[in-house]
């Protein structure tokens, strides 16, 4: 007798298929878990190995930053003492200068006149002194103004005062009271005297 299956063989194999596709399913799921898993370690331990990386390039740089203070301070220490050394030579070379100022004071300086007071700013003199007589101060300008060492004499005061000799004020002498300005050529001439 023939065989006859009445077995719903259709419903069976979808359902085989079915089974089949959802065993297929979960392994795709499966896999992109295990795939995301992995990329998510991958990712993680080159955001770690990066950060490692900026934490020592940041603590080089601090380093760095340090080194470049010092530096700094290294380098404003250096300018001010080669500023001091400069003033030093500076000094150093005008020293014969005041010398040679003083002596061409000293012989621009003619009979009758007295200093009382000389100062010096920068290279400009200020000379305060007496004369007999008016004629005196001017050949004491003409003298500096003849002067190696002195130059630009400008005459700013001239006071003419009587001074008393005695007790009974009689005979008493008349003083011409000045203020003349002049300049010192103390650095160039000191430095000329270097070079030859």
């Amino acid at each position: 007798m023939p065989r006859i299956n009445l077995l719903p063989w259709r419903d069976e194999l979808r359902g085989q298929r079915r089974n089949q596709f959802f065993i297929a399913l979960g392994a795709a799921a499966g896999v992109a878990a295990l795939a995301i898993f992995i990329s998510y370690l991958a990712f993680n331990s080159v955001i770690n190995h990066q950060n490692d990386r900026n934490r020592l390039l940041q603590s080089e740089i601090d380093k760095l930053n340090i080194k470049i203070k010092e530096i700094i301070d290294l380098e404003e220490q250096k300018n001010r003492l080669l500023a001091r050394m400069e003033i030093i030579e500076e000094l150093q070379r005008s020293r014969p200068g005041i010398v040679h100022v003083f002596e061409e004071l000293v012989a621009s300086l003619p009979d009758g006149v007295y200093f009382n007071e000389v100062k010096q700013n920068g290279n400009r003199l200020e000379i305060i002194g007496s004369a007999e007589s008016n004629t005196r101060v001017s050949a004491l300008m003409r003298n500096i103004d003849a002067s190696d060492w002195l130059t630009k004499p400008d005459l700013e005061v001239v006071e003419v005062k009587s001074r008393n000799r005695g007790r009974n004020n009689d005979g008493g002498r008349r003083a011409s009271e000045f203020t003349v300005f002049a300049s010192a050529l103390t650095t160039l001439k000191a430095n000329e005297g270097e070079t030859e």
